[in-house]
């Protein structure tokens, strides 16, 4: 008979506080799988702290609520969103207009999704807050593969495929996948193919080098805000309503060399990434196509010079470019009601280039406690904005099953592309001379408190309280009276503050139990997916054996729509929601370890429910698939 067993945590797999007292939650694999996630807001809708949009449950629509992700109430601004998005440490995002596209970071062929609550200078820069997906790699010797086939509700029919292999001196993986759904909503219709792939060779003992690439194309509906009619002529305050189309591609290629001893590791890659936007009947932008072009590198050692000791430091380059076509791009910038003179511009090429170094040292403090201090301090070098620094320090206290944190680091965001991209594409909203070259980055000066607690070696708790305090924001002034909008930083300061809390417990091997709650408290009343309350639970177990998955979600209610860099920006609520879910699946090992058939009900109890106003989500709705492996 199949046996089945408890292989992972619900919701999320840890949350780990690194040699910097800096916290990063992990979500793996097999969360992803019982989630049934085919994208990141899928992946992270219940991760304490973090909250999603979506139109619908197949597809992101663009870079606004279509599909998107925010951290603590940040990550909500458009263009130039505060969160960052990478595929093993290297950005993956809209270039153009600096913010991420979900559809252009497929989950096939990931193993790990790290989610940075608040802004690491020694991880990565540039940014509030960020989300890093690691992929997979071949961890034994031999080929070894796995697939899966899913058919659901609304035309729904999803392929994922994945091919590793290793020997002694070189190990690849490959992973393809595509994904088409008829929408829940006429015109919310989507289909998404992926392909990515990596190969290592070890050179030595220490060295090894290799090549990676990633290959996505999209094609995703616009179903339309339900509180008006579905047209292609202006409605309310939409251009069209409901017909709008978007397809989305990115082509990035990267080499890199490696090396790893007891006390020392270290990594060098260089990457290039093309890829491209296009909206067509958009309701805010009509027809309009994004290009962009990303090349930078990424160098980082990290080693242990005496005992207790830890250094790390390395440098990023990015250069950003492309180029935009549109309905009155046509026009000079600065030219009153010059509506409909079509055209295309290039956009300038944006660099930053940002050093960074840390040392932290463990103390002990008797037979049971040590003392890890830390400090660290990344730079920047714009070759546009003003040269920026961004200081960091922690300290932890740690004994075998507990870990009391404290951090503080500054968060550096420039503007970019976005800033010129943005009067070349309304010139008869912007003034000719409007001040894109004279911003200032903005700044997150963040703190935060907290503790793991390893009660018992079955229970485990996770506590922090944390605030970001932004200053500088960089906005425009509106679209009317028309030709004089500018840009400047004159967004008051404001305050984000909150409290999370998870636990985890598991009852004998076959059970687990994860639930997290997160409290948030902003000195602006309308940040967008900033709810007071949130909650999230999930149930992992088996029944005979039937694995069982079963999560659910609650939120007060809260603000929607992406938050609009310009002084004159609104936004409406969305109610309060419940919405739950459930995955059972049975083992099959004649198909291989990772054998089975599955069925999952999603909106389990039918809830109404939005993320956005007007973009009602899918009622209750089901999947059944088939998994083998060898």
């Amino acid at each position: 008979m199949p046996t089945a067993t408890v292989t992972a945590p619900p919701i999320v797999d840890s949350n780990q506080v690194d040699g910097f007292s800096t916290l990063t939650t992990k979500v793996t694999e097999a969360q992803i799988k019982d989630l049934g996630a085919l994208s990141l807001p899928d992946a992270l809708r219940m991760t304490p702290g973090v909250q999603v949009s979506l139109y619908d449950a197949v597809g992101n629509y663009s870079g606004n609520e279509g599909g998107s992700v925010y951290i603590r109430g940040t990550g909500t601004s458009r263009p130039g969103s505060e969160i960052k998005t990478y595929l093993d440490g290297l950005p993956v995002y809209m270039g153009l207009w600096n913010h991420p596209l979900m559809d252009l970071l497929p989950l096939n062929g990931i193993k790990t999704i790290e989610v940075n609550k608040g802004p690491q200078p020694l991880v990565s820069g540039n940014n509030f807050a960020s989300i890093n997906l690691l992929t997979k790699t071949p961890t034994e010797n031999g080929v070894h593969g796995d697939a899966s086939a899913t058919v659901g509700s609304y035309g729904t029919r999803i392929f994922q495929g994945n091919l590793f292999g290793r020997t002694d001196v070189m190990d690849f993986s490959m992973a393809v996948g595509s994904a088409e759904s008829n929408g829940y909503r006429p015109n919310g219709d989507a289909d998404l193919k992926n392909a990515l792939g990596k190969i290592s060779f070890r050179l030595n003992n220490v060295w090894s080098a290799g090549l990676s690439y990633l290959h996505v194309e999209n094609r995703v509906g616009d179903p339309g805000d339900n509180r008006y009619p579905v047209t292609a002529a202006p409605v309310g305050p939409y251009q069209s309503n409901g017909v709008g189309r978007n397809s989305s591609s990115t082509d990035m290629v990267t080499a890199f060399v490696a090396h790893q001893t007891q006390d020392w590791r270290g990594e060098f890659k260089v990457y290039s990434n093309q890829g491209k936007n296009d909206l067509s009947q958009d309701a805010n932008w009509g027809t309009f196509n994004s290009r962009f072009n990303m090349f930078g590198v990424r160098w980082k050692e990290q080693f242990t010079p005496w005992h207790g000791g830890e250094i790390v430091g390395g440098i990023d380059y990015d250069s950003i470019s492309g180029s935009m076509t549109g309905p009155n791009v046509g026009a000079a910038v600065g030219t009153p009601f010059a509506f409909g003179i079509a055209g295309s511009a290039d956009i300038p090429t944006f660099r930053i280039t940002s050093p960074y170094l840390g040392i932290s040292q463990t103390f002990n403090l008797g037979e049971s406690w040590v003392v890890r201090p830390s400090a660290g301090i990344r730079t920047y070098q714009s070759n546009v904005y003003s040269s920026k620094g961004a200081p960091s320090a922690g300290v932890s206290l740690i004994r075998e099953n507990l870990t009391v944190y404290a951090n503080y680091a500054v968060g550096i965001l420039y503007p970019g592309a976005e800033a010129y991209a943005l009067p070349r594409a309304l010139p008869m909203a912007f003034a000719a001379n409007n001040g894109w070259n004279t911003l200032s980055p903005e700044t997150n000066k963040h703190m935060e408190i907290g503790a793991k607690w390893d009660a018992s070696g079955t229970t485990h708790l996770d506590v922090s309280v944390f605030q970001d305090a932004v200053s500088d924001r960089y906005v425009w002034s509106g679209f009317t009276p028309f030709a004089t909008g500018v840009w400047s930083n004159q967004y008051p300061d404001y305050k984000v503050r909150g409290v999370e809390a998870s636990v985890r417990q598991e009852f004998g091997a076959n059970w687990a139990v994860f639930a997290g709650a997160t409290h948030l408290n902003s000195s602006v009343s309308n940040i967008p997916y900033a709810p007071s309350m949130a909650y999230s639970v999930g149930v992992n177990g088996n029944i005979a054996n039937f694995r069982i998955a079963f999560d659910a979600q609650h939120q007060t209610r809260m603000y929607s729509q992406t938050w609009d860099r310009s002084l004159t920006s609104s936004n409406d609520q969305v109610k309060a929601f419940t919405v739950a879910n459930l995955r059972v699946a049975y083992p099959i090992r004649s198909l291989g370890k990772k054998g089975e058939v599955f069925v999952s009900a999603n909106n389990l109890f039918n809830a109404s429910y939005a993320y956005n106003a007007g973009y009602p989500m899918p009622g209750r709705n089901y999947r059944v698939g088939l998994s083998a492996s060898f």
